[in-house]
């Protein structure tokens, strides 16, 4: 069988990967407190929204989805983000609550991939955040019953008037929003170098602590 052109656009994107080696003597002994250096250094970087991470979530059948969220917060007891519980991910993770996240920087040839179980962060942490936002972001929170199918532009517009009317002000915390907590169980830091031949730690959770191991590229 004749091999499957590789189309023009395609081809043209090969690219060589050379960055710092990762060495096992040189990251911490966590890895929130690797991820602390990370992004750190993203953040010296100059890179565009660095807290950009992408969640991918499955529903109780094993369908999966993924999307573009942002990191607001994280500890050692993990990584946060906000949404609308009513959302497809806010329902995936009702239904299965495991997740995954990957920080894609890669300018600096460099990615984390961070896999692990899902909690609902308490509702005044949620509220505390919420109440942060601007006055907009909180309106469209109430505006728009995410991932539902919508007539129009207009009947979303009207919906954020009407709502911008009746709280001019301060608008309450919807009870269908809030946060989720990803507490880590596996986190793997990925450096680009030549050759294909990637430096790829891996930290694992057991009941003393953290194992780190190297993974082949």
């Amino acid at each position: 069988m004749d091999a499957i052109p590789r189309p023009p656009l395609l081809a043209g994107l090969r690219r060589t990967y050379e960055g710092e080696p990762l060495l096992e003597t040189d990251v911490a002994a966590d890895p929130v407190t690797q991820f602390t250096v990370w992004f750190q250094e993203a953040l010296d970087a100059g890179l565009p929204e660095p807290n950009a991470m992408i969640l991918a979530t499955a529903s109780a059948g094993g369908r999966p989805s993924a999307r573009t969220v942002l990191l607001k917060g994280y500890d050692e007891r993990g990584f946060v983000f906000y949404t609308n519980f009513e959302s497809r991910k806010g329902r995936d993770l009702a239904e299965n609550a495991r997740a995954s996240l990957l920080f894609p920087w890669h300018p600096i040839r460099r990615q984390v991939r961070i896999e692990g179980t899902v909690t609902r962060v308490s509702p005044e942490e949620s509220a505390a955040y919420f109440n942060s936002r601007p006055y907009g972001s909180r309106i469209g929170a109430w505006a728009s019953r995410q991932s539902a199918v919508v007539r129009s532009r207009e009947e979303l517009d009207a919906r954020y008037a009407e709502l911008a009317a009746r709280w001019p002000e301060d608008p309450p915390v919807p009870d269908f929003w809030g946060g989720f907590r990803v507490h880590p169980i596996e986190a793997e830091f990925w450096q680009g170098q030549l050759d294909r031949m990637h430096d790829r730690l891996r930290y694992r959770r057991t009941r003393p602590g953290w194992v780190l191991e190297r993974l082949a590229p």
